[in-house]
């Protein structure tokens, strides 16, 4: 999607029913700088879930039940990264 030059910056975040956002700016604005501090919290989240992953996986008494929260945990990290590197591809291009 182009606005003028420049792409349509994909958010961080979607819409009602899950559904892409789209910022048509400049880049500068308010708005993109919530969608830049999201992106980098998004980042620093999955981090420190990776780590907390690592020492769960390590103990041999974690529990299925802890096994499966944390993989849906790193599921829904996985898919705000991969949103974060979509978004981050379009406007490098």
């Amino acid at each position: 999607m182009k606005h003028g030059a420049r792409p349509a910056r994909l958010l961080p975040w979607t819409g009602s029913e899950g559904k892409p956002c789209y910022l048509l700016t400049d880049g500068d604005g308010p708005l993109s700088r919530l969608a830049d501090v999201v992106e980098a919290t998004h980042l620093e989240m999955a981090e420190e879930l990776s780590d907390h992953a690592a020492a769960l996986l390590a103990d041999a008494r974690a529990t299925p039940e802890q096994l499966r929260f944390m993989v849906h945990r790193m599921r829904e990290a996985l898919t705000a990264v991969h949103r974060v590197a979509e978004s981050r591809g379009m406007r490098s291009s």
